[in-house]
């Protein structure tokens, strides 16, 4: 008799990890307010959760995609001053400006990712990212001089923009990054998703079977850079200042160097490699002298020996580990059966 393979159904998937996140957000929760977890540890979790927004969002453009831009800190900067300018200067109260400059910078940095995207994906390769770090040093030297332009104080150029209110905690992060893995893996898992990954496999195959190359790259680029956008946004709250230094080519580089260490087409590489890259350097504060050598060894290492990064494309499903696991039971009772028989 041939054995039929169980498949848990789409709906109980949701519900699973559903579930799976909330205890997460719990435990985490209960930790932080039992003091188990110290404040200096919740920041290290909350700039992990924040760099896991940023990853996942540049894997769309790099993995998914298959292009290389190098200006992602420049749409984390539009985020992060679109949020802190309007929660500075809506006079709303805090907990009310926070969520909607969240939902602005978002907006701002996809409508800036769409305007960046449609002249520069005509470029390939070494030239989109030339053009891609030209945009990004823009966007960090209009915020530097754009006072002096306008006549008045909005970003205060060097002097930093101060006053930002701390609204970013452990939950709301990690409701946003549960947020951006949820609506980033839905959208590569529809039509839309599946076209872009075409694009990246063959350019000209794509284009022969109808699927419009300009769009789909314009529409990767601006999702990417909505979600880094959203990134800033939290950075913003969760240093309560800001200044456009922060956001020059080495963050751009650093964030692409958690793609690749993770592994290009990965969500599950992006959030391990963020998570490593950003604790990793905090763990070794005890070794201050050396950190930035070990730091660098660990990722030379991991190039050596695992060039396509540490997941390569592979992304983790507990729902297909809970299929294999119920789907191998009636397995072992069926092998079990013959031997019985053959014994007998």
């Amino acid at each position: 008799m041939k054995q039929t393979y169980k498949k848990i159904p789409m709906p109980v998937r949701y519900v699973i990890n559903t579930l799976l996140f909330v205890a997460f957000l719990i435990v985490g929760l209960s930790l932080i307010q039992s003091g188990v977890i110290t404040k200096y540890y919740t920041k290290v979790l909350m700039l992990i959760g924040i760099n896991i927004i940023l990853t996942v969002s540049l894997n769309i453009a790099t993995g998914y995609l298959g292009q290389l831009p190098l200006g992602h800190a420049g749409f984390m900067a539009v985020g992060a001053y679109t949020a802190a300018i309007f929660m500075t200067r809506s006079g709303l109260d805090a907990s009310v400006s926070f969520p909607i400059g969240l939902v602005l910078g978002a907006l701002m940095a996809g409508l800036v990712g769409v305007l960046i995207g449609i002249p520069a994906l005509r470029l390939k390769g070494d030239y989109l990212a030339i053009i891609t770090l030209g945009f990004g040093e823009i966007i960090r030297v209009v915020l530097l001089n754009i006072d002096s332009v306008l006549g008045f104080k909005l970003t205060y150029g060097a002097a930093s923009l101060k006053g930002i209110p701390k609204e970013t905690n452990f939950l709301n992060t990690f409701l946003c990054v549960g947020i951006a893995c949820l609506l980033i893996h839905t959208m590569m898992k529809s039509r839309h998703g599946r076209a872009i990954l075409s694009v990246r496999e063959n350019e000209i195959a794509a284009e022969s079977c109808g699927i419009n190359l300009t769009y789909y790259k314009v529409l990767g680029f601006a999702a990417s850079a909505v979600f880094a956008g959203l990134a800033g946004a939290l950075y913003a709250g969760y240093l309560g200042i800001l200044n456009p230094s922060s956001f020059g080519f080495m963050k751009s580089i650093e964030i692409l160097v958690m793609v690749v260490l993770g592994g290009m087409g990965s969500m599950v590489g992006s959030v391990l490699s963020a998570t490593v890259l950003t604790a990793v350097p905090e763990l070794l504060r005890a070794f201050s002298e050396y950190r930035m050598i070990l730091y660098s060894l660990l990722l030379i290492t991991v190039m050596i020996f695992k060039p396509s990064g540490l997941m390569g494309q592979y992304d983790f499903s507990l729902s297909r580990m809970l299929e294999h696991v119920f789907n191998q039971k009636p397995a072992r009772e069926k092998t079990n059966h013959k031997a019985g028989e053959k014994n007998g």
